[in-house]
């Protein structure tokens, strides 16, 4: 019978395990998008900034052109939506939401 109880416990471990495991995963993903996000829009207002001079603009004039905002505000719009997912999922739905939602669909299912 002890031996029931350490399946479950392992079995319990290793659910707990490969969750973290997925968590950490999204993290990253999540850090490298908001990077890329972060290089790739410098880099494209640096462009948009130095054309704009090339065109007779003052700095000033070129950095607060609207488009060289406009990527940096409809990509960040995803960013701050894939942050929420990342690292407020969980707290919307409660952290054992998951667990009680598959509980649910197995006794669903036996019936």
């Amino acid at each position: 019978m002890e031996r029931r109880y350490q399946n479950i416990d392992n079995s319990a471990a290793d659910q707990n395990y490969e969750l973290a495991k997925k968590k950490v995963e999204l993290i990253r993903k999540f850090y490298k998008h908001l990077v890329i996000y972060i290089l790739v829009n410098i880099a494209i207002s640096v462009v948009k900034v130095v054309n704009y001079m090339r065109d007779g603009f003052t700095f000033e004039e070129a950095f607060f052109q609207l488009d060289v905002f406009i990527v940096w505000i409809i990509w960040g719009v995803f960013v701050i939506l894939q942050a929420i997912k990342t690292f407020k999922a969980g707290t919307i739905l409660g952290a054992d939401w998951e667990e009680r939602k598959i509980q649910e669909i197995m006794n669903e299912n036996k019936r």
